[in-house]
């Protein structure tokens, strides 16, 4: 196969003129849709869009190389634009692009196709051939350029590159697709390594698989080891081997700057840890990046959890009957039951997998045990448990402090995401401490000295600390909210409403619900309606986040993930539904503008609530118990009026991914 048969004539366009890089990328499906390649043409712009938030396609000198692999696709192709006065494509040099290969691939186990995409990323690296491309009169002459080049082309042998000066280098290149970045790192490196008279081997990570996989006696006489990477790449390997670690794009743009710190030997020595643990010395990332890193570990494992659990939860609503029990709504029928405890249960989960997780990118293995027991300890508080007699000294405070009603308050996701920081970094410490320890305990302190003491520590710590603290906050606030009953309904609707979108289901938020809950026994004693005036405010302010959330994600879709706006419809679901918790992984990714953004909007709705006088009998269920909501449809109002102001705050406070 050749790289002209994955190109058709009417996939070519040779005078462009996009004003973007955004309306690039659509007249690229525009032209890949001609040739018939593709299924879905929106699913395969997505799909280049979303490969463009990993990182740039655009590999500086004026080229770009945006791919996407996936099931748009139905055979592999190419689509090419010449692009004469050149467009800001976020080049990794600055440069306007002004030749662009788009590359369709199937998600098929067979990749033969790839073969010919990578030949084509490295003619690309030839600047006469890109200048021919360009300066070409007519797709005919534009496929004859290809074709003469790739028949001509004397392709050197990649096993190794004999050296002249002495030094041996080995390096591995691998990008997320593994297309197009993996195999013009490999070839500018190669090329940089001849330059400089090197030994060079370089392994390949991509959609194929790893080729010219390094032996264990390569790595060994390589005198550096350089790994060009977005992708993650197996590193216990290299332990103990002077390693440069870059991302891929400097394989391509600054090979010859890697050569030329290889060759000079002042680089780092990698140390890979006990039991496949690893640690890159060669990382040069700053403090704020490493802690979004270990945070965004954290909130992707969580996430399935959260959008599961929701959804499930959400369904017992749907099928349960409100009139059998407004207390127990969700639980009334079997069947509502069924689901409801399913739901909960992943629900449960979610902050230990969240701390879990959290620890485990900081520490690794042994983090990832210790993480989760504090996640449990933040979901589900310290027990309150009844003792026998009154203890004194160390025992009275475990009864009265530690398993007292002061203690039993969760501490949400907040406290989840303290507990996932600080067991990470227990372990770093048990790590150091247990150093000195003679080499022959290596073997047991993965299975026993970590954990041991990694989960005492953290347990004590949420044990005697964070949840008692918690406790004492959490009476202040109940304290704080009793004294508001006779102040203005109006500010007690906005207090109510923003704090059920602070901490989504921490302390905070939990003092507003069983506030709002104990109203309602409040009025149904004395038939005083302010209760249930307080008790609408309370779930009118808790449904806002999800849905201003999801808001955002549908109409200023380019201040978040690809990943974040998958959650769209699942949001409006739980918000619909009064599960604040969905809002959970976007607060903990990015707590600074989220939070602000959801208490504000909350806010309002509660305010609007009260000031409308509209009532709520029941505890919970959201859309499924507005039957019950007296003044429903200015409700929905103060609802919505919520959520939009929320959706506009995010789209003010969160930037534009691209720029």
């Amino acid at each position: 196969m050749r790289i002209t048969d994955l190109l058709d004539r009417r996939s070519i366009e040779l005078n462009a003129s996009p004003k973007s890089k955004n309306e690039a990328i659509r007249a690229l499906g525009d032209l890949m849709a001609k040739s018939g390649k593709i299924t879905d043409k929106d699913s395969y712009i997505k799909g280049l869009f979303a490969r463009e938030e990993e990182s740039t396609t655009a590999v500086g000198e004026g080229i770009a190389i945006p791919h996407y692999k996936g099931s748009a696709v139905s055979a592999p192709g190419l689509a090419a634009m010449v692009i004469k006065d050149g467009v800001d494509f976020d080049s990794i040099d600055g440069l306007p692009v002004k030749l662009i290969f788009a590359i369709a691939a199937p998600d098929v186990k067979e990749n033969v196709h790839l073969d010919v995409l990578s030949k084509l990323s490295v003619l690309m690296m030839d600047e006469n051939f890109t200048t021919r491309l360009i300066n070409a009169k007519n797709a005919d002459e534009f496929i004859e350029i290809i074709n003469e080049t790739e028949t001509q082309k004397d392709e050197p042998q990649r096993e190794e590159i004999i050296s002249k000066s002495g030094i041996k280098i080995v390096a591995v290149t691998s990008c997320p697709t593994g297309i197009a970045h993996t195999y013009m790192a490999e070839e500018g490196l190669y090329k940089a390594a001849q330059k400089a008279g090197c030994s060079m081997k370089v392994e390949t990570r991509g959609s194929g698989g790893a080729k010219n996989v390094l032996t264990k006696e390569e790595i060994e006489a390589a005198d550096c080891v350089i790994i060009a990477a977005d992708a993650k790449v197996p590193m216990e390997r290299f332990n103990g081997k002077k390693l440069l670690s870059v991302p891929v794009s400097d394989g391509i743009s600054k090979a010859d700057l890697l050569i030329e710190k290889a060759i000079s030997g002042k680089i780092p020595v990698y140390h890979a840890k006990e039991n496949g643990e690893e640690e890159n010395s060669a990382d040069n990332s700053s403090v704020g990046q490493r802690i979004y890193k270990h945070l965004m570990s954290g909130v992707s494992h969580m996430l399935p959890f959260v959008i599961g659990g929701g959804i499930l939860i959400a369904l017992a609503f749907l099928l349960d009957n409100f009139e059998l029990n407004p207390a127990g709504f969700g639980t009334n029928t079997p069947l509502a039951a069924f689901f409801k405890k399913i739901g909960e249960t992943a629900f449960g989960l979610m902050l230990p997998v969240l701390a879990g997780f959290i620890a485990y990118s900081i520490a690794d293995r042994p983090g990832l045990a210790v993480g989760f027991v504090g996640g449990m300890f933040a979901a589900n508080g310290n027990p309150a448990l009844e003792f026998t007699g009154n203890h004194t000294g160390f025992a009275g405070y475990l009864q009265n402090t530690v398993f007292g009603a002061s203690g039993s308050t969760v501490s949400g996701f907040l406290g989840a995401l303290a507990a996932g920081f600080v067991a990470g970094y227990i372990i770093l410490l048990l790590k150091k401490l247990f150093s000195h320890l003679p080499k022959s305990m290596d073997g047991i302190k993965p299975i026993l000295l970590y954990p041991l003491c990694g989960i005492f520590l953290i347990g004590a710590l949420m044990l005697f600390v964070f949840n008692p603290i918690i406790g004492v906050v959490n009476n202040a606030l109940a304290a704080f909210l009793n004294s508001m009953g006779s102040s203005s309904k109006i500010v007690l609707g906005i207090i109510l409403g923003a704090m059920m979108a602070i901490d989504m289901g921490g302390p905070i938020n939990k003092a507003a619900y069983v506030f709002g809950t104990a109203s309602i026994a409040t009025a149904a004693s004395s038939g005083d309606p302010t209760g249930y005036m307080i008790m609408a405010a309370v779930m009118a302010g808790g449904m806002v986040p999800p849905v201003g959330i999801a808001l955002a994600t549908t109409f200023f879709k380019n201040r978040f993930t690809a990943a974040e706006r998958r959650t769209s419809i699942t949001n409006y679901i739980m918000g619909a539904c009064f599960i604040t918790e969905g809002a959970i992984p976007f607060a903990a990714s990015d707590p600074l503008h989220v939070i602000p953004a959801t208490a504000v909007g909350s806010g309002l709705a509660g305010a609007l609530s009260m000031l409308f006088g509209c009532t709520l009998m029941a505890p919970h269920g959201g859309l499924f118990v507005f039957a019950v909501v007296g003044n429903w449809p200015m409700y929905i109002v103060a609802w919505l009026a919520g959520s939009v102001v929320t959706m506009l705050l995010l789209a003010l406070l969160k930037k534009p991914l691209n720029k």
